[in-house]
């Protein structure tokens, strides 16, 4: 342990710092552990470019599919002339637009492709889809490797 004995009348002048390390050690662990709670996850599928290093100024348009069929802007409900309409509107800023697709779970995936082909042919390039991991379903077990849906080293089957 480091402990000295003297005759009491010296001055002790070394600092004892393993409380202080031990301390910081435990606040580090804890700001660690919440660090990962509070960031947002999502799926991001294209992310802009920039030449500099500063970063550009972006518009988003947040787009819902909903499992009966409505579209949602923003919150919204919105048909597809006036998706179009907004869409052109955003382009037509200054500003690059960023489309945030989200989907409810039982929505068929051609619609989520169609609504990514619609955004696509407006000029639009630029989104990410909104998605909940803790709610991902994994592939089925039983059909992994066996050639249909995603081969053993995750990639897809051709």
């Amino acid at each position: 342990m480091g402990v000295s004995f003297t005759d009491g009348d010296d001055v002790m002048s070394d600092i004892n710092i393993t409380p202080f390390v031990d301390i910081i050690l435990v606040v580090l662990i804890i700001f660690m552990v919440t660090a990962t709670k509070i960031v947002e996850q999502s799926l991001l599928v294209d992310l802009p470019e920039a030449a500099s290093g500063e970063q550009p100024e972006s518009l988003s348009l947040g787009l819902t599919l909903m499992e009966d069929g409505r579209l949602l802007l923003d919150g919204a409900d919105i048909d597809t002339e006036q998706l179009r309409a907004a869409l052109r509107r955003a382009k037509g800023t200054e500003q690059e637009v960023v489309c945030l697709i989200a989907a409810d779970e039982l929505v068929a995936h051609g619609r989520v492709v169609w609504l990514m082909d619609f955004i696509k042919s407006e000029g639009i390039s630029h989104f990410a889809i909104n998605i909940d991991p803790s709610r991902a379903i994994p592939p089925d077990p039983a059909s992994v490797g066996r050639g249909v849906g995603v081969a053993p080293t995750g990639t897809v089957d051709p």
